[in-house]
């Protein structure tokens, strides 16, 4: 069975996203950038885990 769109996706994002975040000012960077790359790879390893688990629903209305 292939990976789910949406994991390749939040992926994509992730690395789309993260080098724009980088060109904040420092301040902004250290402080709302960190918090929405945290976010993001939460919500992508929030994916994975309800791509392997056997109650995908129950996982992904967690996420």
């Amino acid at each position: 069975m292939s990976d789910l769109l949406i994991i390749q996706k939040t992926y994509d994002l992730i690395k789309w996203y993260v080098p724009i975040l980088n060109l904040l000012p420092r301040d902004q960077k250290f402080l709302l950038g960190n918090r929405i790359i945290t976010e993001l790879y939460d919500l992508l390893d929030g994916l994975i885990v309800a791509r392997y688990a056997k109650q995908k629903l129950a996982q992904l209305e967690v996420v």
